[in-house]
């Protein structure tokens, strides 16, 4: 008998980057590529690292390198976790919003 333990994934990792997201630890980082069910060298691929990609991934992992919010957003999404960066920025900007205008000229 196989017992699986899952990481808890903090909710500060599920925020829009410019909504107070925080960086996951590598325990987070290693329970979200698990849960993609991809290889290091497959998540590699698909984030068009370089050929040794895999080793980013594991140093991602292992918290030699911090993993950037791209990489943690598109990894979330392939995981299942939903689409993190939808959050208040981008709905107001699909609200129409003028997103040109400054933002001291933008309504209430």
């Amino acid at each position: 008998m196989t017992v699986e333990i899952h990481t808890p994934i903090r909710a500060e990792c599920s925020l829009p980057a410019d909504e107070g997201w925080e960086r996951p630890r590598g325990a987070e980082v290693q329970e979200v590529v698990r849960r993609t069910g991809l290889s290091g060298r497959a998540v590699a691929r698909v984030l068009g690292l370089s050929e040794h990609g895999g080793r980013q991934v594991r140093r991602w992992v292992s918290e030699d390198a911090p993993i950037t919010y791209t990489a943690w957003a598109i990894l979330c999404d392939m995981a299942g976790l939903g689409r993190i960066w939808r959050g208040k920025t981008l709905e107001m900007g699909l609200s129409g919003v003028d997103e040109s205008a400054p933002d001291d000229e933008q309504p209430c």
